[in-house]
């Protein structure tokens, strides 16, 4: 209900803020780099997927995103992991 109310009288959320904020930077990043935000969506997905195969990741607070200065470009991944899978703990 106050999450409502804030919306009609016009404050926004953090999250939203947050995640528009995320959104620009990306946008900025990628018209840098000439990588499309389609590109590294999939690339996301398919990060999540591989890592899947071996650990029980929280995909809500994953975060992929491109970072770059003077020279190059650096693709950031911040994977929380919350357990290793049965089949891969005890392998070496």
């Amino acid at each position: 209900m106050l999450e409502f109310i804030s919306r009609i009288l016009g404050k926004e959320s953090t999250s939203s803020k947050n995640v528009a904020k995320e959104r620009l930077r990306l946008v900025l990043v990628h018209d840098r780099t000439s990588i499309s935000p389609y590109v590294l969506n999939r690339l996301k997905e398919d990060l999540i997927k591989v890592i899947s195969n071996y650990m029980e990741i929280d995909e809500s607070a994953l975060e992929v995103s491109l970072s770059q200065d003077d020279k190059e470009v650096a693709l950031v991944a911040n994977i929380p992991v919350l357990k290793m899978k049965k089949d891969y703990a005890n392998k070496v």
